[in-house]
């Protein structure tokens, strides 16, 4: 079983149809310590969730969704596929268990049937159309096909010469599928589901296309990729392979089905061989991504027409087989502890995931060091963060280097703001943890400490009468010696470090 949760409210009403747009995040269950059902609905309150999505119709986890208000779409199994897709009588029966039996009291408002049948189980292509309808018809005899989809996700591989995107193609081989299903979706008022890994793109690529332009990041207008047919510019692979669906989906004269986006995400570890596979990275990716589907951003082929999405994944998943990554796509571990910290402000509201309340500012691996003796300078100056716990013979002395004490620097001042949004970058050097870098007597701000009490932040800022912000050479690594023009500056330095 796995679930695909809803992370945010409805904020956004660009729409085909009367479908808003969402952003949600896949749930593998290769743990070995799995959340039970009233675990997973208590996480899901706890976020905020609204829609919801198994990958099977586990009748445990149906129940515990009951008269929560949560929006579910459930799934058929692969292994149930053929078996439904050639008996109609199968696929009443499948639907009387998992659907009939559970609604009105659980909001079931979706059926993925199958996923990545194309590629992952092709001897099962030949009824997958047959499985949708069949399904599909058992719905309309229990009237509840008004307000249930069915659809099934695809992988994005099906489209050949992805780009540039007016010349993407799915992959004619499927034609004998594509076409009668694509045609389903669109008399039913159903929806394209797509799997979307520009992980895998940027992997596969050969160094052919830029960290950045997978990551959602900002480019040049002369980095950006342009379509010659069209003159569209792409920013980001995401937009590009989603536009290629919809040239491909078009080639076939299909043109008014949207596309939701049932998997896409980023993993936070990976194997020597994955060495941009790293919590900054996934967290840029789904960070940018979120905020790229509910600002109502759309593709460049059809702007302000958002793409609603799915992160994979909510839990890290340590029963994956390898490589490494397959275990590192999640959001959080097993017992609820975010990986990271998803920067979403700026899309209108904080992704509450930091369920311990505790959240650090600590230096990003790899940091130039003189970027560090810089902001670390800035702090314990102009930031009146109290460094004094850095001098030598205190408690945060050692180690002595200025990885350790801008970490502490900066958590001193992200705690002192109240975490508020920008007050942990640093000019780029510092992120978001979750793992407490306390050790020893060295208590950091923002810590439960040894004895579960929080030493709180706000303390270390010293007051307007405070004269104490000379920069002690102990914790500075530099001569340092502030003058009356630098205090008048600080403010300008504020938005160079934050």
């Amino acid at each position: 079983m796995a679930i695909l949760l809803l992370l945010l409210p409805l904020l956004v009403s660009a729409v085909y149809g009367d479908e808003k747009a969402f952003i949600g995040v896949n749930i593998g269950t290769d743990l070995s310590d799995m959340p039970s059902p009233t675990q997973v609905v208590a996480l899901l309150k706890a976020q905020n969730v609204w829609h919801v999505r198994l990958y099977d119709a586990d009748q445990a986890m149906l129940l515990a969704l009951a008269n929560t208000g949560i929006q579910v779409t459930i799934s058929v199994p692969n292994e149930q596929l053929l078996g439904i897709g050639q008996s109609n009588a199968t696929a009443a029966n499948w639907v009387a268990r998992n659907v009939i039996a559970h609604v009105p009291a659980t909001n079931i408002t979706a059926i993925a049937v199958g996923s990545e049948v194309l590629t992952a189980l092709p001897n099962a292509a030949p009824v997958l159309v047959s499985a949708l309808k069949l399904i599909h018809s058992a719905l309309v005899a229990s009237n509840l096909d008004s307000q249930i989809k069915v659809s099934t996700p695809h992988s994005s591989s099906i489209i050949l010469d992805s780009f540039p995107p007016s010349q993407a193609f799915f992959n004619r081989s499927w034609d004998p599928v594509m076409v009668p299903l694509l045609k389903f979706l669109q008399s039913t008022g159903s929806y394209l589901m797509l799997n979307v890994y520009p992980y895998y793109d940027y992997m596969q690529s050969n160094d052919v296309i830029p960290l950045d332009y997978a990551l959602f990041r900002p480019l040049p207008p002369n980095k950006e990729a342009v379509d010659a047919n069209t003159l569209l510019h792409y920013t980001n692979v995401f937009d590009a392979i989603v536009d290629a669906a919809y040239f491909s989906m078009s080639y076939l004269n299909i043109t008014n089905v949207p596309i939701v986006v049932t998997e896409s995400g980023w993993p936070s570890k990976g194997d020597s061989s994955e060495p941009d596979a790293t919590v900054d990275n996934a967290n840029t990716y789904n960070s940018n991504l979120i905020k790229h589907v509910i600002n109502n951003t759309g593709t460049p082929k059809h702007p302000g027409i958002a793409v609603s999405t799915y992160i994979y994944e909510l839990y890290n998943e340590d029963l994956r087989p390898s490589p490494l990554s397959e275990k590192n796509w999640g959001l959080f571990d097993a017992n609820g502890t975010p990986v990271y910290i998803l920067h979403l402000t700026a899309a209108g509201t904080v992704f509450a995931n930091d369920t311990t309340n505790q959240t650090f500012c600590v230096a990003k691996d790899g940091a130039d060091p003189k970027m560090l003796q810089a902001a670390l300078d800035w702090a314990c100056g102009p930031g009146k963060v109290d460094c004094s716990p850095l001098l030598q013979g205190q408690p945060c002395y050692e180690p002595d280097n200025v990885v350790s004490h801008s970490t502490y620097a900066f958590n001193a001042y992200f705690q002192q703001m109240g975490k508020s949004t920008g007050t942990c970058d640093f000019k780029g050097v510092a992120t978001i943890s979750t793992t407490d870098p306390s050790h020893g007597s060295c208590i950091f701000p923002g810590s439960f400490g040894k004895n579960g009490t929080i030493t709180n932040g706000t303390s270390l800022a010293p007051s307007s009468n405070d004269t104490s912000l000379g920069c002690p050479t102990q914790y500075f690594y530099r001569s340092c010696s502030f003058t009356t023009s630098v205090i008048i500056g600080a403010f300008l330095m504020t938005a160079v470090f934050l």
